[in-house]
């Protein structure tokens, strides 16, 4: 008789996927908890409870309590040697990321690295230096590869040990390895062709990072764009917001009260999405009433009608320059160099004249 072979279930699977990562030392201290976990294994978090509770019978983890991570005990001696350690603290959560950051992901993974995104993102952090150093703390890890930093927060990890590689952000002046795409020239080009188009209203809603304590390259370039042609940059112009999706609606709500504005520049495909569909509420029809530029490219543009107006980068060079990053810091290289690649803005059917109403050159006081 043939004998029926024992297949595992999902929760053993699982089991022995966290068994072989604990050996090789990914964690320390304490494991990850249910819900980090989950997304990473493409499984639900009560199939993951069970692979954990496994290895805690197995006397690999311990639990500490409800609402507390288990604790890591191996067996002495059985802890192989671990790759390189790369964390990524993204922008956004990971639902959310873009799908090259994760394509990132893999590459270093593919490399030999252990690659893996933080639990908590910029965002959830608040883009808080102390809540960030509490996350640096409590995360193993040999480098950090860190997406739109602020200031502060990109200032505070140049300063640390641990090697930081900056995907875009506010680096500049900073001892501390990067790359981003060249924005301002391209924000100049769009601001042009708006102010050709006969647009004197325009209004850019950038993320409160780019904005505080002052505004960042790309924005200073949109504001001296229209100083240049004549028209009184303020306020109106690149508005103060919270960054939470109602602080984000209460200040186009603003916008639209008194003096609408006739174009929009908006900082990334989140935020352009969320402006279209308080547009479409409005009944104010693009490109007719008002002009949309989004500042970050997406394969789904192509696919839009109108075209989508936008600003165009390659991201390849950027990921080839953090594969070079982790190879000379895993190899105990110093690597600090900064690299700006080329962007440029697309010309699209979201971009057209001004209305006839407000095409005259004035500016709300």
């Amino acid at each position: 008789m043939v004998p029926i072979p024992d297949f595992l279930t999902i929760a053993e699977q699982a089991a022995a996927y966290l068994r072989g990562e604990l050996m090789r030392g990914r964690w320390s201290g304490t494991i990850p908890g249910t819900n980090h976990l989950a997304p990473k294994l493409g499984i639900n978090a009560k199939t993951v409870e069970a692979a954990l509770q496994l290895l805690e019978q197995e006397g690999l983890l311990v639990g500490q309590g409800a609402g507390r991570r288990r604790r890591i005990e191996l067996p002495e001696g059985e802890i192989g040697t671990p790759a390189f350690r790369i964390a990524i603290l993204d922008y956004e959560p990971l639902a959310l990321t873009e799908r090259w950051t994760v394509e990132l992901q893999h590459l270093l993974m593919e490399a030999g690295c252990e690659a893996f995104f933080t639990e908590k993102c910029l965002l959830e952090l608040r883009m808080d230096v102390k809540r960030v150093s509490r996350m640096v703390e409590q995360t193993k890890a040999d480098a950090w590869v860190v997406a739109s930093g602020s200031s502060e927060v990109l200032g505070w990890f140049a300063e640390q040990e641990t090697p930081a590689f900056a995907l875009f952000g506010c680096l500049e002046g900073l001892p501390m390895a990067g790359a981003k795409p060249d924005k301002p020239p391209a924000y100049a080009a769009a601001t042009r062709q708006l102010i050709g188009l006969g647009h004197r209203r325009i209004a850019m809603l950038a993320h409160r990072e780019r904005r505080l304590p002052m505004p960042g390259h790309s924005e200073r370039a949109f504001l001296a764009e229209l100083a240049a042609h004549g028209i009184s940059a303020g306020p109106y112009n690149l508005p103060d917001w919270q960054g939470n999706t109602d602080d984000f609606h209460r200040v186009l709500d603003s916008l639209f009260g008194v003096s609408p504005p006739t174009a929009l520049i908006i900082d990334g495909l989140a935020l352009f999405i969320a402006a279209q569909q308080f547009l479409g509420k409005r009944r104010l029809r693009v490109p007719e009433d008002v002009s949309l530029v989004c500042t970050d490219g997406d394969p789904g543009f192509a696919r839009c009608q109108p075209s989508v107006a936008h600003i165009h980068w390659d991201h390849r060079p950027v990921v080839r320059r953090v594969l070079r990053w982790t190879t000379n810091v895993a190899s105990g290289k110093e690597d600090l160099r900064q690299t700006l690649n080329k962007a440029e803005f697309i010309e699209g059917g979201t971009v057209g004249p001004a209305p006839t109403l407000f095409a005259t050159p004035t500016h709300p006081s």
